[in-house]
């Protein structure tokens, strides 16, 4: 059985720890001004990943923008899988289910994937809560939400972090990459 994916973490929070508003919105992220050209890292991020994992309320945001944002294949966790409707252009790259994260990785390192974003804040618990997540990229926006959706939740325990690298930007962006 070939070992299981690096699981991997590239997101942004408010300085607060907030991933969106209570209401799901980006606003205060999308709207942000960005050095021309700039990606924060991203497109590095997605080289070599082979997959997404995500949670129901990312990929019901996802569905709002304008173009599917993925070009691989995504897996969406939910406690009820039925519920969930993929429409007909993203059948054959999204992929619904209510398995455990340790059973996501094992069926994608069958399916040869080596590398996989994991993507919500819900869902990054989870992984984090079972000791999967390998590399975390979280970037800082300068702003205090107040409320909203965490990232960090309770329950995980302690988890030691080793940090690799510290960046900013002119914009007031600070992203910092941990290897777990």
């Amino acid at each position: 059985m070939p070992s299981l994916p690096s699981a991997e973490v590239f997101i942004a929070t408010s300085l607060d720890g907030l991933i969106a508003r209570a209401d799901g919105g980006i606003d205060w992220l999308i709207g942000r001004p960005v050095p021309e050209g700039e990606d924060f890292g991203y497109a590095s991020f997605m080289q070599g990943i082979g997959a997404l994992v995500m949670g129901r309320q990312s990929f019901d945001k996802a569905l709002t923008f304008p173009e599917w944002p993925y070009p691989v294949p995504v897996v969406v966790m939910s406690r009820s899988p039925a519920r969930i409707t993929v429409p007909d252009h993203l059948r054959d790259r999204v992929q619904v289910t209510d398995a455990a994260p340790e059973a996501i990785l094992s069926d994608l390192a069958a399916q040869g994937v080596a590398r996989v974003y994991v993507d919500g804040g819900q869902v990054v618990r989870v992984f984090l809560r079972a000791g999967l997540i390998r590399r975390m990229v979280v970037t800082m926006i300068p702003v205090l939400l107040g409320e909203g959706r965490p990232l960090w939740g309770h329950g995980a325990g302690d988890i030691d972090l080793a940090l690799v690298t510290a960046r900013h930007w002119p914009n007031g962006f600070a992203q910092l990459e941990y290897r777990l």
